[in-house]
């Protein structure tokens, strides 16, 4: 016969015991689980504090029940004695197999997913119970916070076979509490309205009021709360403090009374500016860069720009960890503040290495070869700033991210991470411009072909007015030293009657050459060599092309088209320091190009071009920024041909109007117009056509101010901008005879003007919406003519589908 004691009865999942029975020292002679399912017996053993042979007491078996509970698997633990044998009856976890989450609305399911995995509430874990509460609890205050005051969260369990249970939690959102009202205490200085309008909360509006924040969160109100601090230290007011800050909420918990006590102080200037510590004897240029002197009133703003002025100062010396800090020291009884600079430079770091990451398809060294910082050298945040300005230039990456990691007290390690963006395109579609017409376009293009930097293009391209074919090749490193290289063949033919122009057929084909030699980081100077063939035909005759016959007449065939081979040389100039090579915020491109025809060619003639971009930020981020663009052309003859003077052929004359020069106006469609002339009862006349025909000199102007595209999520800000522009600008020619035109005019002279100089100046005003989507650039032009003439054609909307821009 045998005795079974029961030493410890079953215990709450808490792991509190229920009850005790008392038990004198015996030597445990075997240990026995029941109740095992999912837990091994080896891994049970392994949890207990005794073995088979030990001699336990009340205390010992306590402590065997506690690590049992320690290792989570069980939810509840018996122990029972018979006689010498201890024998665990326990019941194990059940394993989560699903969870389901209904009615979240203000949250993702990632975000609560995530959540609970750091509760660890995850499919395939064990349940514990006793987490659920605070679960349920922490994911209310959450809601709290962001003004759900009625929100519920509740869980529901249901077991399922082989003990496993599935985790519902129910989410009862309710309405975000309204700020009813915004009550400022204690200010004098600057009243409730100067005040409240400056914060992103705001009390409740009428239907009006579209745009009001008037839900209460509490990040955005203590967020709100330093706008207000801030604003007051920034203007002298260095003992400012908010006393408190009261939420009543109704009880409907609908809406919210938000009160703020506030003690504005006085007014406080600068009585001195100092500095304590080692300035490595650049004492001068240090004190140049604060931003305040004495006898200007204290502005924290101003403490903070001239203290991070002074770290990049020393940031460009190498010193990588500079402490700069300002203490300012408080007069009370004269209003004045003395603000002490710390300046401790610490030791000169020194880049052990440059680690790349994120680039899947660019090669390492097509980032390395565009850093200006290098391994080995001190560091230097100019050099920083310099490489992710050009690795930004380089159009392959959407965003560049370079910080440093401290490896000791003078070694440091930068990492550079860039997410890479489409640098090309194979594409064979359809498209449609209001300039172009339909188009039917295919082959290859690659800004970073196999991930080398180098371009590679294959295109053929028509449309109402031209087939093109094009295949170049460029690299950007023909040299270490940046010295690049490209190879061009092209052939097209251009009907331009279709393209608003005077009605001829332009066929061309040629070969260029073409190298680039780095001046510095930001200017280039370009070379190239190229060889043409213009075949023209299906010439009208007016009275401008017939000026242009009386020179080269001799060159026609019987048929009246020609055939002109010309050899050329192009010099360029280029200054860049945009921040982007698509859809820059900040900086300055010029470009500065002379083409000229050697002698020898048939036509002898050059051309400059001069284009300036200037964009400037109004907000830190870039979202808000201004854009000035500017284009000026000229061209003309050289010599002479069979005694005349030579001109230039009026294939090459400037064209303006269209989304590329002034918008709201027809591609191609602003400037001289062809003249017909003819006699009448032996009278000499002159009719104005309404065709474009160009000329020889030309400018255009545009102002943009760049905004944010309303309700776009900020992850396609990078790839989407819309703006709001003026634009304007003319096209003349310098060689035209108004003389021989102006009394003599007989139709549409409307269009009668001297063509030989400036002064017929178009404009426009109007919006933009430009997506660098995976397709190519897509640009769409609301327009309107701010100043136009009889007979110009105009346009208001327009749009072009993967062109370049």
């Amino acid at each position: 016969m045998f005795k079974k004691y029961l030493l410890v009865i079953t215990l709450t999942v808490t792991g509190c015991f229920t009850s005790l029975a008392s038990a004198e020292e015996f030597t445990v002679s075997d240990l026995q689980f029941k109740g095992l399912q999912r837990v091994t017996i080896g891994a049970a053993l392994l949890s207990l504090p005794i073995r088979e042979g030990d001699v336990v007491d009340d205390y010992d078996l306590s402590q065997s029940i506690k690590k049992l509970y320690s290792t989570s698997y069980f939810e509840s633990i018996q122990l029972f004695r018979d006689d010498s044998v201890l024998i665990f009856k326990v019941k194990e976890r059940p394993t989560i197999s699903a969870i389901e989450l209904t009615g979240n609305d203000k949250l993702s399911e990632e975000q609560i997913l995530d959540s609970l995995k750091s509760s660890s509430i995850k499919v395939g874990d064990t349940l514990d119970r006793t987490t659920l509460t605070s679960i349920e609890k922490s994911l209310e205050d959450f809601y709290h916070s962001v003004g759900k005051y009625s929100a519920q969260v509740e869980t529901i369990i249901t077991s399922l076979p082989r003990n496993r249970v599935s985790v519902q939690f129910v989410f009862r959102e309710g309405l975000t509490a309204k700020i009813e009202q915004i009550n400022i205490v204690g200010n004098n200085v600057y009243s409730d309205t100067q005040l409240l309008k400056r914060l992103t909360l705001s009390d409740s509006g009428g239907w009006w009021d579209l745009f009001a924040d008037d839900n209460y969160q509490k990040q955005k109100l203590a967020g709100d709360l330093e706008v207000i601090k801030s604003y007051y230290l920034d203007r002298g007011y260095i003992r400012f403090k908010i006393d408190e800050t009261q939420v009543s909420l109704r009880p409907n918990k609908k809406g919210v009374y938000v009160t703020v006590n506030v003690n504005e102080g006085d007014i406080y200037k600068v009585n001195d500016v100092t500095f304590i510590g080692d300035l490595l004897g650049h004492d001068e240029d240090i004190k140049s860069l604060v931003a305040f002197s004495k006898g200007d009133i204290y502005a924290a703003s101003d403490v903070s720009a001239s203290e991070q002025s002074i770290r990049k100062y020393f940031g460009r010396l190498g010193y990588a960890f500079p402490e700069i800090n300002a203490y300012p020291e408080i007069d009370d009884e004269t209003n004045t503040v003395v603000v002490n600079f710390s300046v401790d430079p610490g030791q000169r770091g020194y880049v052990r290495y440059i680690n790349i990451s994120g680039n899947t398809t660019t090669k390492d060294v097509v980032l390395r070869r565009e850093m200006r910082q290098m391994e080995g050298g001190w560091l230097s945040s100019e050099a920083l700033e310099t490489s992710r300005a050009r690795l930004n230039r380089l159009g392959f990456f959407s965003n560049v991210d370079i910080k440093t990691d401290r490896v000791s007290d003078d070694l440091v390690d930068v990492n550079v991470n860039v997410e890479e963006q489409s640098s090309g395109s194979f594409n064979a579609g359809v498209g449609f411009g209001t300039d172009s017409g339909i188009s039917l376009s295919g082959g290859i293009q690659q800004s970073n072909f196999l991930g080398s930097g180098d371009k590679v293009s294959l295109q053929t391209k028509f449309n109402d007015f031209s087939v093109s074919t094009d295949l170049s090749y460029d690299t950007p490193y023909l040299t270490k030293d940046g010295v690049s290289g490209g190879i061009r063949l092209y052939y097209d033919k251009f009907e331009a009657a279709d393209a608003n122009i005077v009605d001829f057929t332009n066929t061309t084909y040629g070969l260029r050459l073409s190298s680039g030699f780095p001046i510095n980081e930001i200017n280039r100077l370009g070379l190239s060599v190229g060889w043409e063939n213009n075949g023209i035909s299906q010439v009208n005759g007016f009275a401008q092309l017939d000026k242009f016959w009386d020179i080269y007449g001799s060159l026609q065939d019987s048929d009246g088209s020609a055939n002109f081979k010309n050899f050329d040389l192009t010099g360029t100039w280029s200054r860049n320091n945009l921040d982007r090579g698509q859809l820059a915020t900040q900086g300055m491109s010029h470009t500065l190009r002379a083409k000229v025809t050697v002698p020898g060619s048939d036509l002898q003639y050059f051309k400059l071009n001069f284009d300036i971009r200037n964009y400037q930020r109004l907000s830190d981020d870039g979202d808000w920024t201004t854009l000035l663009r500017g284009s000026l052309g000229y061209g003309n003859g050289y010599g002479k041909f069979e005694g005349s003077d030579q001109i230039l052929p009026f294939f090459e004359n400037y064209y303006v109007g269209g989304y590329r020069t002034v918008r709201g106006f027809a591609s191609n469609s602003i400037g001289p117009r062809a003249i017909n002339t003819g006699t009448d009862s032996g009278n000499a006349t002159a009719s104005y056509t309404d065709s474009s025909i160009g000329g020889n000199a030309k400018y255009t102007l545009s102002a943009e101010l760049i905004f944010p595209v309303p309700f776009l999520d900020e992850a396609y800000s990078r790839q989407v901008r819309s703006s709001l522009f003026v634009d304007a600008g003319e096209v003349w020619d310098t060689e035209f005879d108004y003389d021989a035109f102006k009394d003599i005019c007989s139709f549409n002279c409307d269009f009668a003007g001297d063509f030989s100089k400036p002064g017929r100046i178009r404009a426009s005003l109007g919006t933009q919406l430009t997506w660098v989507s995976p397709l190519g650039p897509l640009v769409f032009t609301l327009a309107v003519p701010l100043k136009d003439y009889a007979g110009d054609t105009t346009e208001v909307f327009s749009f072009n589908i993967g062109d370049t821009f």
